[in-house]
């Protein structure tokens, strides 16, 4: 790998690093953001939908921004959206006003879904120079800033620090990242030149025949579910370990902190079980995981057990992105559009899950509610073969035998060098979060 490939996946690494930091902070502070704005369980749903909306926003437009001006300004101008919000979100909650802090919450769903979608085209074509896995590592500092930040907001819960303060610290310390982070990466990846007459691709027609693709939407499906259970997890796991199990606001962060380690662990280890085992088999192992995690926190009248159960559950939500956005890459020609419509069908559930988990819970409590990101994910155990490799007999033969496992060599040649055009998602989308 040379030094310039070096740059930019450090770069990669610091830029994936910086939303989980964000969203961990002001995550682990939701029972005193709820507080202070006197919000029911609901309310508190709909004011996340602002994420939600915010989210679905950038993703949409991800794909036309990267084809007219590249991954470059994306991620940059997501990045700026994040930093911003944190500020909006601190504010709102000094005031007390509600919808400033759903406005906080839209300018961090739209700049995280823009840019994550830009990061993992990046991600993509850093797969196919180095010829390496790399996606789950890139989501690992994701899940590694999201510890940091938990870790960070157990502290401020417990020494009483104004909400407002700590957003504005996480805030100066992500525009501190970006400033050292941004120069990293080159300008160009994505940007589309105008098709000529006869190109396949380009316009609504490319979209077709990608979403007529059986295999691309089971992958889909994966996603939707996996998504489900990391965003269930980020939305309202403190509040689901304060009000259904009786921990105490710190205890509440503590286990979101242990939910965001399990969820580094897993993705750090990604690489190498994937390598051993192959995809689609740590695919339904992680859906299993999932699945009893939730089961046990849920059910478990034991808030020691349910507690320990939250460790099993991020384990379990880690790999199902990352894996399937590897698996729609390389699922058939033009991979840049098939990892963002994986990716837009995945967000989906950040769109329906917090106002819809928000809503049955205040009927049926949080543990109620989460009775169905429990059987999504369950779904997700008999979706897990979609995301097997399908290489050919070359792949097979680099891979040992094992094509499962070949994750970067089992993307045809051809389809590879449609990577960088990512401004094909524009009918399709990008991540992930």
């Amino acid at each position: 790998m040379d030094l310039a490939t070096r740059r930019r996946r450090r770069s990669l690494f610091l830029l994936f690093l910086l939303p989980g930091l964000s969203i961990s902070s002001w995550v682990t502070r939701t029972p005193d953001i709820r507080d202070a704005l006197g919000a029911s369980t609901g309310q508190m749903g709909l004011i996340l939908f602002g994420l939600s909306v915010g989210s679905m926003l950038g993703i949409l437009s991800s794909g036309a921004l990267v084809a007219r001006y590249g991954t470059r300004p994306v991620v940059g101008l997501g990045t700026v959206l994040v930093v911003v919000s944190l500020v909006t979100i601190g504010m709102g909650t000094l005031s007390g006003a509600a919808p400033v802090v759903t406005l906080g919450l839209a300018l961090f769903g739209a700049g995280m879904g823009s840019g994550e979608v830009a990061l993992n085209v990046e991600g993509a074509e850093i797969e196919r120079i180095t010829g390496r896995a790399v996606l789950p590592a890139l989501h690992g500092f994701f899940s590694l800033g999201t510890a940091i930040g938990a870790t960070l907001g157990i502290v401020c819960t417990a020494t009483r620090l104004p909400v407002q303060w700590h957003l504005l610290a996480v805030a100066s310390v992500a525009a501190v990242i970006l400033i050292g982070a941004f120069g990293g990466i080159p300008a160009g990846v994505g940007r589309r030149e105008a098709a000529g007459p006869g190109t396949a691709d380009g316009g609504a027609g490319a979209a077709s025949p990608v979403w007529r693709d059986t295999r691309l939407l089971l992958i889909g499906g994966v996603v939707l579910a996996m998504a489900l259970a990391e965003g269930a997890a980020n939305d309202w796991l403190p509040l689901l370990m304060v009000d259904g199990h009786g921990l105490d606001a710190s205890l509440g962060s503590v286990m979101y902190a242990g939910f965001a380690a399990a969820m580094a662990t897993g993705r750090f280890s990604g690489t190498v079980l994937v390598n051993r085992f192959g995809r689609a088999t740590v695919m339904r192992a992680s859906a299993v995981s999932g699945a009893a995690g939730l089961a046990l926190v849920i059910f478990a009248g034991n808030p020691v057990l349910a507690g320990c159960a939250v460790l099993l559950w991020g384990l379990g939500a880690s790999l199902g992105f990352p894996l399937a956005l590897s698996a729609a890459g390389e699922s058939g020609p033009n991979p840049a559009a098939r990892v963002s419509l994986a990716s837009i069908i995945g967000y989906t559930a950040f769109l329906v899950g917090p106002p819809g988990l928000g809503f049955l819970g205040e009927h049926y409590g949080l543990r109620g509610a989460m009775v169905v990101v429990l059987v999504c994910v369950i779904g997700a155990i008999f979706l897990a073969p979609a995301v097997g490799s399908r290489p050919g007999p070359r792949e097979s033969e680099r891979a040992g035998g094992d094509g499962d496992a070949a994750v970067p060599q089992a993307v045809p040649e051809t389809a590879a060098q449609d990577i960088p055009e990512a401004g094909e998602a524009a009918g399709g989308r990008r991540p992930a979060p």
